[in-house]
């Protein structure tokens, strides 16, 4: 969760709560906490890779199985553009799209060799990022240039779209559950692991939020296109800016591998059972990986790289991952215990519908086609 959504996500969310932002956060945070409550009781469930794929088609049926699982990888496709957005607008901003297609490209290239982020390898990307945000903080807070904040209520649909947009950043609690038969005790350790990891990662984002609302206040937060740099070269310490940017380039980088990782095996999956082409469900003779899929989906996150905005990814990957989240509470619901999963199934569709207008309209309009898709193979 801690990864590059820390570093981009707050700008489109202060342009639209404004002073309201930690607000937002905290609604953001009750949603996601609800959906993790409900991911990990199905994890415990169903200790299967696939999550959310595997739950709705066993609890709901497989249209709903099969939702989830699209709406999965065209959310988390737009997750990646966003991540390579990332890295192109705190390493080059004036070239950001052209670096963010580069980095799409060399970390398919690493995929396709079947090299894959160690355990290791991300526990090292984490800590680097949390000092980065630790070194952000202490250099705002010694600095003497924030303001007290005031907090205003906000408008409601302002304050709900804010919410859904940061929504982005907490994601990547449920990952622990796709990963539900590699994990030791599945049924004891998922369910504690989840909500722990996500008390971490909100006190880590308010602090930060507290932060970058202090620095630069809600309107320049709102038009920043680098927050955590701007906000230490606006605390005085331009000599830190270097190294923000290299925190945000590191954090998205592993946020891409991982995304691109995980989309072509959900991809693969969804094309062994005929949900999509058949074609994408092959193996790599001698490096063992999907590469067809990894193929088709480095192609189309550089395509969408390339002509999108990082605001405009973030939009529709929270609606798309929204309903991801919304099936999985509808399916936690049949398990018994229906209060949490109701309230995370309501919180999941109230986000979705006030985030941006565009996001709503080209969201629905893939999800749809994913269903028309879904009917025609049906039929045949």
């Amino acid at each position: 969760m801690i990864g590059a959504g820390v570093f981009v996500v707050f700008a489109p969310a202060a342009a639209a709560a404004g002073s309201a932002l930690l607000i937002s956060l905290a609604v953001a945070a009750a949603v996601a906490y609800c959906n993790a409550t409900s991911s990990a009781r199905l994890a415990a469930r169903y200790p299967q890779s696939g999550g959310t794929y595997v739950y709705g088609r066993e609890r709901l049926g497989e249209f709903w199985g099969y939702l989830a699982g699209w709406s999965f990888v065209v959310g988390k496709t737009a997750s990646c553009a966003a991540m390579a957005l990332t890295v192109g607008l705190y390493l080059w901003p004036a070239h950001a799209h052209g670096v963010a297609v580069a980095a799409v490209v060399a970390l398919t290239a690493v995929n396709y060799r079947g090299i894959q982020k160690s355990a290791f390898l991300t526990r090292l990307i984490v800590a680097g990022v949390l000092a980065i945000l630790a070194g952000v903080v202490a250099t705002v807070a010694v600095s003497g240039h924030a303001d007290r904040i005031t907090l205003t209520g906000g408008n409601v649909s302002g304050v709900l779209q804010a919410a859904g947009l940061l929504f982005f950043a907490f994601a990547g609690y449920a990952r622990i559950a796709t990963l539900g038969e590699e994990v030791r005790d599945p049924a004891r350790t998922i369910p504690r692991a989840i909500p722990i990891a996500l008390g971490i990662t909100l006190a880590v984002y308010a602090t930060i939020a507290v932060t970058l609302l202090a620095i630069l206040g809600p309107a320049q937060l709102a038009t920043a296109t680098a927050p955590l740099a701007d906000a230490v070269r606006a605390a005085g310490a331009g000599g830190l800016e270097p190294a923000a940017r290299a925190g945000a380039v590191l954090a998205a980088l592993g946020s891409l591998l991982s995304l691109i990782l995980g989309v072509s095996r959900t991809t693969l999956a969804m094309a062994r059972d005929a949900h999509l082409p058949t074609a994408l469900a092959a193996v790599h003779p001698r490096f063992g990986v999907p590469h067809r899929a990894e193929m088709a989906v480095g192609v189309v996150v550089a395509v969408v790289a390339a002509v999108a905005d990082v605001r405009s990814a973030i939009g529709f990957s929270s609606f798309a991952v929204l309903v991801y989240y919304g099936i999985a509470n509808a399916s936690a619901a049949t398990l018994g215990r229906r209060v949490v999963p109701a309230v995370g199934l309501a919180g999941c569709l109230l986000l979705a519908i006030f985030l941006p207008v565009a996001s709503v309209l080209s969201g629905t309009a893939v999800l749809a086609s994913g269903a028309a898709i879904y009917a025609v193979r049906r039929l045949r």
